[in-house]
């Protein structure tokens, strides 16, 4: 009786771990934006105006974009701990940020914090993907703007 039970639990357990892996979505792929009239000419959140091309490995999400003449690359860690990436501001002196990302089911949350002129700038993206259409959500001090970014698989 003690060894049915213990194979029911084991059951169950691995149930439930393989649901809540499975929850987690694939942002790999590159990702171009849909226009919806003319795009804004800065801003967008993490993609940017796309294109850009997203690797995710088991602990990483790391995203590559033209940002102006540059490409610049940015790295996330998927285990709630900060992240802390590097970029080019537009006077030419580096721009620190940090960022906390989190999942809720297949939807994943990327809380960015930047010191800009000397003031502390929150954005939020908010990621899901419906198909091969990701969806990214961008809330920060102008508002919220929604984009959405069509997939080709590498």
């Amino acid at each position: 009786m003690k060894l049915a039970r213990r194979g029911v639990v084991a059951a169950v357990l691995l149930a439930v771990a393989t649901m809540a892996w499975a929850q987690k979505t694939d942002f790999s792929g590159t990702w171009t934006l849909v226009p919806a009239g003319a795009p804004p000419a800065s801003g967008g959140g993490v993609l940017g105006n796309g294109p850009a091309t997203v690797r995710q490995s088991a602990d990483t999400l790391t995203v590559e974009r033209a940002m102006g003449d540059d490409t610049i690359t940015l790295t996330y860690k998927l285990d709630g701990s900060d992240s802390r990436n590097t970029i080019a501001g537009r006077d030419g002196q580096s721009i620190d940020s940090m960022s906390t990302v989190r999942w809720q089911g297949p939807t994943l949350t990327i809380v960015t914090r930047q010191e800009t002129s000397g003031q502390i700038v929150q954005s939020t993206d908010v990621w899901t993907v419906e198909g091969s259409t990701l969806t990214v959500e961008t809330t920060d001090a102008r508002g919220t703007q929604k984009r959405a970014y069509n997939r080709s698989r590498q």
